[in-house]
């Protein structure tokens, strides 16, 4: 990943950095709650075969999140290289 981005574009297998959480408060603080908050680092690990939801490796846990509730979520580049879990190995 070259530039900001937002959750919902990060390609499969990418990492990146979480640095602002723009939402609504009930949904910022769900996020915060599920550890999305600047500097953590996060992968897109799969995509549904609908396109929506997507999970995310995030503090060691996958969760999966709409494309609306993740588009909030602004991202910049991790320069750390790492091999990622991947559900059948996608």
């Amino acid at each position: 990943m070259e530039h900001v981005t937002s959750l919902p574009e990060l390609p499969v297998g990418e990492w990146a950095r979480v640095d602002r959480v723009s939402a609504p408060p009930a949904m910022a603080r769900r996020l915060m709650e599920l550890g999305l908050i600047p500097g953590t680092r996060v992968c897109r690990v799969a995509v549904s075969p609908a396109g929506d939801p997507s999970a995310y490796l995030i503090r060691g846990a996958v969760i999966a999140l709409r494309r609306r509730d993740a588009a909030g979520i602004t991202l910049l580049p991790d320069g750390e290289e790492e091999e990622v879990w991947r559900p059948n190995n996608q």
